[in-house]
């Protein structure tokens, strides 16, 4: 003998939309968690990247052997602040890109100053939120190429 409860259509109908509404909630979730964090991109052109990637490598291998070693950090101020260790050479020019890393804001041509200390910082204080900063080294006919994030 059964008692009490009877599943009837509109039981199932509730079933099934309760399931739905589960499943849609935790994919907008998921969704929403994707976009958030997506960083941009990292190549414009994935063919072109690949084509280009052995040298790419090899440009590296070649920097790497110059023995340059690269240390950078934000003052208080917002300043990048490069120190360089590795053969001493001059004339040395030091170039310097502020890249936001999901195109919000324009990029930023940073003005480098040596320091007396020997170190190299940048005349304009980062805005705030993270960065990409692309370095290019240039002394004695070579050049070296490197990419920090800050903040």
């Amino acid at each position: 003998m059964m008692s009490g409860f009877h599943l009837t259509g509109r039981h199932v109908a509730a079933i099934f939309v309760a399931f739905f509404a589960v499943v849609i909630a935790v994919n907008v979730l998921m969704a929403s968690y994707a976009v958030g964090g997506f960083g941009g991109t990292v190549v414009d052109n994935s063919y072109i990247a690949s084509q280009r990637f052995n040298g790419w490598l090899a440009q590296a291998r070649r920097q790497d052997a110059l023995g340059w070693q690269q240390e950078t950090r934000l003052d208080a101020a917002r300043h990048v602040i490069l120190k360089l260790v590795g053969p001493r050479s001059q004339p040395m020019t030091i170039t310097a890109t502020a890249e936001h890393p999901l195109g919000r804001a324009p990029d930023l041509d940073l003005r480098i100053e040596r320091q007396a200390n020997g170190e190299w910082r940048a005349a304009q204080p980062l805005p705030a939120g993270r960065w990409i900063i692309h370095w290019t080294v240039r002394a004695d006919g070579h050049e070296m190429r490197f990419v920090e994030r800050h903040g």
